[in-house]
């Protein structure tokens, strides 16, 4: 459906041209003509669906711009989804002169005050710093008309419900009252009972859900194995943006450690990262300057970053919801993209509970093996001194060029030239990930694929208290199959096979089944 079908204003439709949207995702087509109409609408969609847009285009359209009061309030689990947020408001409102304001933890609270007075249309925050902001008076939400909760489930994991029910509680009751979330957990209903007048449910089906543009693959391999192979895979596949997921904290800082010092240009981030750094992080990769972030689930959660080709889930998730919001990061706006997930044979079970809910297997792959990696490097290493070539800018060079042919042949100095750039294997700086505890059997009763999971996770309340949340950062381990590229197991007979296409590896296709 196209936007201007949606009974938006001629200034607003300007503004989504502008921003290169063409046609509405199922829960923008079917979330904005409700909000226009002023009726609450509990709408369940993945992240990566197009939800901003579908409560903010409705909001937009409502605000009165002449009044300089508080008109909208968005509330958001994280700093960088309440960030992205404000960004995409302020792009979609500029011709109607909306001011949004985002306040959230980490960052300046007197410069947030400094803006609150200057009395904004709408309010974008997290959680514990409205709370903030609402303890000292700095932010009245009496002039709300239009209350949005995104990302309500991962608010709830958060252990955020006690907050949300109390800013909730700050605001009007004559209100409009939008709530997003990618699963419907009781508490979320309960929400809805609570505090939503006759709410319309738009639920998107899982076929819609389901990245049909994501190759979707996944490696056996012991937990010890898994940081060799996936520095293969990454000599050979070559992506462009990658996402490599980890579970915990110390994952994620030991594989963008050692990421770096195999000569990737990789950083992590995580919520014990202080909030200059993160963005600073997530600037570099979105400018291009990284070629692979390291997250936790948290600390992806909402990320809109535009170009990522490959993810990497170097460990499964316990939660089945959590594989379709990493594989989300990719295979956007149209574009194909690429999942591989690292298994452990113990972890199988979780691997098939994610295709239950994804309707779709993931194939397996056989990673390279250390040869076959090394001539993905030196092809990239040829590919790049072509382009250097092609720049030129060597004059300068010429007369020294010529007094080292003078000493060594040709073929000697280029090798060298490859060597250096593609960087020996046999020079890679050995790497060890510190082991995670195997996920529970998902026969032993510890997994269900219609309910979220702790990891044993805290989060520390900004009262001192320590509040449980289900974390989704989970573990997991891929394996790594040996062999020349076919082997038999059983009555099955595998063979491997170089894709044509760049970044998909080597595939294990399955006799008889394709």
């Amino acid at each position: 459906m196209k936007f201007n079908e949606l009974g938006l204003s001629s200034t607003l439709l300007s503004a989504i041209e502008r921003s290169g949207f063409e046609e509405a995702t199922p829960i923008q087509a079917e979330t904005i003509p409700l909000g226009l109409q002023g009726k609450d609408v509990i709408g369940q969609a993945q992240t990566g669906t197009g939800k901003t847009a579908a409560f903010g285009l409705p909001m937009l359209e409502k605000i009165d711009a002449g009044k300089r009061i508080l008109q909208g309030l968005v509330v958001a689990p994280t700093r960088e989804l309440a960030i992205q947020t404000q960004e995409e408001l302020f792009r979609l409102g500029r011709d109607k002169k909306i001011r949004v304001q985002a306040v959230y933890g980490g960052a300046d609270i007197g410069r947030q005050i400094k803006g609150l007075k200057d009395n904004p249309h709408i309010v974008v925050g997290t959680p514990g710093r409205l709370i903030d902001h609402i303890n000292r008076r700095t932010l009245k939400l009496g002039t709300v008309e239009l209350l949005v909760l995104d990302e309500a489930d991962e608010m709830l994991n958060m252990g955020f419900l006690e907050d949300i029910e109390k800013i909730i509680s700050q605001v009007p009751s004559e209100r409009q009252t939008l709530l997003f979330s990618a699963t419907m957990p009781p508490a979320i209903k309960n929400i809805g009972v609570k505090f939503m007048r006759d709410p319309e449910h738009v639920k998107i089906k899982a076929k819609e859900m389901t990245a049909d543009l994501i190759d979707q693959f996944y490696v056996r391999s012991k937990d010890y194995e898994k940081f060799d192979v996936m520095t293969r895979l990454l000599d050979v596949q070559s992506p462009d943006l990658t996402i490599v997921f980890g579970r915990t904290k110390r994952r994620v800082d030991e594989l963008a450690r050692g990421l770096e010092a195999r000569g990737y240009k990789a950083e992590g981030i995580h919520g014990d990262l202080s909030q200059q750094k993160r963005m600073s992080v997530l600037r570099s990769f979105k400018n291009g300057n990284l070629d692979i972030l390291v997250a936790t689930d948290v600390a992806a959660r909402g990320l809109d970053i535009s170009g990522v080709t490959h993810v990497y889930n170097y460990d499964i998730p316990q939660d089945p919801e959590s594989y379709v919001h990493r594989i989300g990061r990719t295979g956007r706006a149209g574009k194909g993209g690429m999942s591989v997930t690292f298994v452990t044979p113990n972890e199988m079970g979780y691997l098939h509970v994610i295709e239950s809910l994804t309707k779709k297997r993931m194939s397996p792959l056989r990673p390279p093996t250390e040869k076959e990696a090394f001539h993905g490097k030196l092809g990239l290493a040829m590919e790049s001194v072509g382009e250097k070539l092609e720049q030129n800018g060597l004059d300068k060079y010429l007369a020294s060029a010529e007094v080292l042919l003078e000493k060594y042949s040709a073929q000697d100095l280029a090798a060298l030239l490859l060597k250096t750039i593609s960087k020996d294997p046999e020079d890679a700086v050995p790497v060890k990930i510190t082991p995670e505890r195997p996920l529970p059997s998902p026969k032993s009763g510890g997994f269900n694929k219609n309910k979220r999971h702790s990891s044993g996770g805290n989060r520390q309340r900004k009262d001192g208290r320590s509040s449980q949340y289900r974390g989704k950062n989970n573990k997991n381990s891929g394996g790594s199959s040996s062999g020349n590229g076919s082997y038999n197991k059983g009555k099955k007979n595998y063979s491997s096979k170089r894709s044509n296409d760049k970044g998909r590896g080597f595939v294990i296709r399955e006799k008889g089944n394709n």
